[in-house]
């Protein structure tokens, strides 16, 4: 069997034999909307469980005669494959329309605890014009004096958000909702916290307690603790307007749910999950996946969602194999190449990582990739790393997927059972069956 998964911008070729009868499980198809622009104003128009977003402007200006109403509008960074380029410009228009002018309206990065973007990366994502137009501020989760604490959760997250955001009088969250890998799914206020969170705020959050929880995971909101805690502490940043899109594996437009961020998020979900969850009977030997292509498989941090992903349906013992480009190495930046590289096994890392005395940025990647190697052995498959590139302890390195599937057949005393998710982690996989 021959098929292409997602790899980079171009795709990868994969040939599996026949012998081994492989299963392909891709979601259900999502038709892109004809007019994605059109669809957008729509709904910021007549917006779920609340107020028009040119109301919401109407009347923040009336309230403030003659005074300054500014408005913030938050995007995602280029490790996302939002469109920021067509959701941003219809957001804008309405800010206009109502009043506003280009000068009171400020543009915010969700880096959360990623890496500054640079100038060329922001013209990319979000287009030459609004970067010339828009004041654009980027979140450092380092910079103390940038953030303001506005209250602790339930589970003891003390709430440090941007504070240049939260002195926006009108505050947009813009997003696309998909599912996520512990958060349950991407989108609504993920993009206020950890977005333009402070590093303390996302540690809390992202920490051991959570990333061991059996209900942090794919799909899954209600009763997932990791989200609860998210979402709680989002609320505290409110009044916040929800703009999230679902899009095709091509990062088409499908859908726009637009307004109260609660109510507009859950229904963008219910939407995700009718398309992307897929039932499985039974678990496989080996499950080939991708990391959805680019902008997703950028690095090998990024590269444990399909590793995650796949690990659903292996069997204990079995072997995933991913097959990302990672054209941003493990990365260089962040900590996480150096918790990996650093382990002696999936065991001693994750002792390490719940010990008291480590808490650092990128601990939570770690922490997934080393429970997901103490299920099932791991083998990367890329074009910009090789085997020295890696953490040996936590995964191996194949030129190419056929070498990485005959590798670990020629190893096991049965002909294998095999899966293959050519889109990663857009599709989700449920198994019905040990």
């Amino acid at each position: 069997m021959k098929i292409r998964i997602a790899y980079g911008k171009q795709g990868l070729d994969v040939e599996v034999p026949d012998a081994y009868h492989p299963v392909v499980l891709r979601s259900s198809v999502d038709e892109p909307l004809a007019d994605p622009q059109a669809g957008l104003r729509s709904a910021l128009r007549d917006p779920i469980a609340s107020p028009s977003l040119r109301q919401i402007a109407a009347r923040a200006i009336e309230r403030i005669p003659g005074g300054r109403v500014r408005a913030g509008i938050v995007f995602n960074d280029i490790s996302r494959a939002t469109p920021n380029d067509v959701i941003l410009p219809v957001i804008i228009d309405e800010l206009l329309d109502a009043g506003l002018p280009d000068n009171d309206i400020t543009l915010f990065n969700a880096t959360g605890t990623h890496r500054q973007n640079t100038i060329e990366e922001l013209r990319t994502i979000l287009s030459d014009d609004l970067v010339r137009r828009f004041a654009i501020v980027q979140n450092d989760c380092t910079a103390n004096e940038a953030h303001t604490e506005i209250g602790t959760t339930s589970a003891g997250t003390r709430v440090k958000v941007l504070t240049q955001f939260l002195d926006q009088e009108i505050r947009v969250a813009t997003g696309f909702i998909e599912p996520h890998f512990f958060a349950g799914f991407s989108g609504g206020g993920k993009a206020v916290v950890p977005g333009l969170a402070h590093l303390d705020t996302i540690l809390h959050n992202h920490g051991p307690h959570h990333m061991d929880h059996p209900d942090a995971v794919w799909g899954k909101t209600d009763g997932n603790p990791l989200w609860e805690d998210l979402a709680e502490a989002a609320a505290m940043a409110e009044p916040v307007f929800l703009v999230n899109v679902t899009m095709t594996a091509d990062q088409r437009i499908t859908a726009v749910f637009a307004g109260d961020r609660v109510e507009a998020h859950s229904n963008g979900c219910k939407h995700v999950a009718r398309h992307a969850l897929v039932p499985v009977d039974c678990a496989f030997d080996i499950v080939v996946t991708s990391n959805a292509g680019y902008p997703l498989d950028l690095n090998f941090y990024q590269a444990v969602k399909g590793m995650s992903v796949a690990c659903r349906i292996v069997r204990p013992g079995g072997h995933v194999i991913v097959a990302a480009e990672c054209w941003d190495g493990l990365p260089d930046h962040g900590l996480f190449a150096t918790l990996v590289m650093e382990a002696g096994s999936a065991d001693e890392l994750l002792d390490r990582l719940r010990g008291d005395e480590l808490r650092v940025r990128d601990a939570w990647q770690a922490h997934i990739l080393a429970l997901l190697r103490t299920k099932a052995g791991i083998t990367l498959v890329s074009d910009r790393l090789i085997a020295g590139d890696i953490p040996h302890a936590l995964c191996g390195w194949a030129p190419t997927v056929e070498d990485a599937v005959r590798n670990v057949a020629a190893r096991m005393d049965h002909v294998p059972s095999i899966c293959i998710l050519p889109d990663g982690p857009l599709t989700i996989p449920v198994l019905s069956a040990p």
